[in-house]
């Protein structure tokens, strides 16, 4: 069935430009394969595409503090020997480098979360998608985690404006500790988090992780072990997504679709195939409340582009072929070319009894949630139609050589050793 759904899709041709360094496994290079993928399966005939808007400091205050915010204004590789111990008092390191352009980045990646956030509150799409957002490790005063300025919780914050309760929903491997931090003291949001614990970054998000004060019970989280698969996730996703839907009753929601959850990912140790991940945006879709998607971690660079491109289709309710399109990119995809990935025969550490058992003590927290209060008083502002975001013309159009200069892949994204599996190399076979 053809969906009725008005989807509004984020995206800025410079965005993989962005380089962290040498051997940094965060490569925005991902998206721009993600959103070539997206052109050549003819997703966007079925989307509203939008260039986002570069987000003003600002705005980045809303949530982040100025000083922080005019830090990252400021610093440069040329000028970075000037800022040592700024460096440290922010967490800038290796994780978080200072690379050529990364305030440029932050507000780009930033301003297609809020402009999401925006079209849904002006009622002009059910779902927008903004796969280079969903950065959720950043801090109020601090990067972290390839994290610099956290979209999620601007977006949220904008959202707020115009909803009384904001669900947010986590799928990354890493637990989406900068998200779940600034709303831990309130219940118009409920974060809900589902993530690798245990010796594994960022360290938080255990089980009795709940929230404080007014927001006591309106944090969840899945703590997990390795090997998880298809079955078992979603045995727990459904259930606890289907519980916090009744109990909570968002009037809007934001899922980050961090794909370094997927079986193989380069940093991750889960084992969900594509489907599996994407039954979760699917089930998610299926409530009919106003959905901003988000991307997140993914650092096998091949099958971060495969999961997004194919959750597009799903959002769509269009069904891509097997066969991968012919794209720029399309010798990363071998030696088979398809879309889907196969699950490895790793060991499921998730038993079912400690499944259940988690599951249970979660069940006993929502229930005893007190029942959504009553909708919101507040009058919003008068929400007018945002300039800020342009609409993208027709892909389908010739484009300058100017813009296709802008697109051209940075050899300095291939990894420099035998481990880089998302190198083309010279045995593979192409056609046409």
């Amino acid at each position: 069935m053809t969906s009725k759904k008005r989807v509004a899709y984020f995206y800025h041709e410079e965005v993989g430009n962005f380089y962290y360094g040498a051997g940094h496994p965060m490569k925005p290079h991902r998206i721009r394969m993600a959103h070539s993928l997206i052109l050549n399966y003819g997703l966007y005939k079925k989307m509203e595409i939008y260039r986002p808007l570069l987000v003003n400091d600002e705005k980045m205050t809303m949530f982040h503090s100025d000083d922080y915010v005019h830090f990252l204004q400021s610093v440069t590789p040329d000028n970075v020997t000037d800022y040592n111990r700024e460096l440290q008092r922010y967490n800038m390191d290796v994780d978080c480098p200072v690379f050529d352009g990364l305030f440029k980045f932050c507000q780009m990646y930033t301003g297609g979360s809020m402009g999401g956030a925006r079209k849904l509150n002006q009622g002009n799409a059910d779902i927008c998608i903004n796969w280079a957002g969903g950065l959720h490790h950043a801090k109020k005063s601090e990067a972290s985690g390839f994290c610099y300025i956290n979209d999620i919780v601007l977006a949220i914050l904008e959202l707020l404006n115009y909803h009384a309760r904001v669900l947010y929903i986590d799928i990354d491997i890493h637990h989406g500790d900068g998200v779940e931090e600034a709303f831990y003291n309130t219940d118009r949001v409920m974060t809900a988090s589902f993530h690798k614990y245990g010796e594994y970054f960022p360290g938080t998000g255990g089980v009795k992780d709940i929230g404080v004060n007014k927001g006591k019970k309106y944090s969840i989280n899945f703590p997990l072990m390795d090997g998880i698969d298809d079955q078992s996730y979603q045995s727990i996703f459904k259930p606890i997504m289907k519980k916090i839907m009744e109990t909570f009753a968002p009037g809007a929601v934001v899922l980050q679709c961090g794909a370094d959850s997927l079986a193989g990912d380069r940093l991750g140790c889960f084992n969900l195939s594509l489907k599996g991940h994407a039954a979760c945006v699917e089930y998610m879709k299926s409530f009919n409340v106003p959905l901003l998607i988000l991307g997140g971690g993914g650092y096998t660079v091949r099958n971060v582009a495969r999961c997004w491109a194919n959750e597009t289709g799903v959002l769509l309710d269009k069904k891509l072929s097997e066969d991968i399109p012919y794209n720029e990119y399309y010798e990363y995809y071998g030696p088979d070319f398809n879309l889907h990935i196969t699950p490895s025969n790793m060991e499921n550490h998730n038993t079912k009894s400690y499944m259940e058992n988690t599951k249970i003590e979660l069940f006993e927290c929502l229930n005893s949630l007190p029942k959504p209060s009553v909708q919101f008083k507040q009058t919003p502002g008068r929400i007018t139609e945002d300039k800020d975001d342009m609409k993208e013309p027709d892909p389908d159009t010739r484009i300058s050589q100017a813009d296709a200069d802008k697109m051209v892949t940075d050899d300095r994204e291939y990894y420099e050793d035998d481990k880089d599996q998302d190198r083309p190399t010279a045995d593979m076979q192409i056609s046409t």
